[in-house]
């Protein structure tokens, strides 16, 4: 008959997918950690510009669009 015999166990740390485990997780909080830093630092300034354009800005788009619809015969 076989005998049981006992192989030492390695620590925690020493065992490859403890750190597929916990490396996956713990790499996620640090890059949500990066990106919530990047925005609030880094963070735009919101234009106080009104959101509809001007006539003269959309005159020159409505002469070429009704330039192509009427053509010259």
């Amino acid at each position: 008959m076989k005998q049981d015999v006992l192989e030492p166990q390695l620590p925690w740390w020493r065992v490859a997918m403890m750190w597929l485990v916990v490396g996956g997780p713990a790499l996620v909080v640090v890059a949500a950690v990066a990106t919530t830093v990047i925005a609030v630092r880094g963070g735009d300034v919101p234009l106080r510009v009104s959101a509809t354009p001007k006539a003269e800005t959309l005159t020159p788009a409505a002469q070429a669009r009704n330039h192509v619809v009427a053509a010259k015969r």
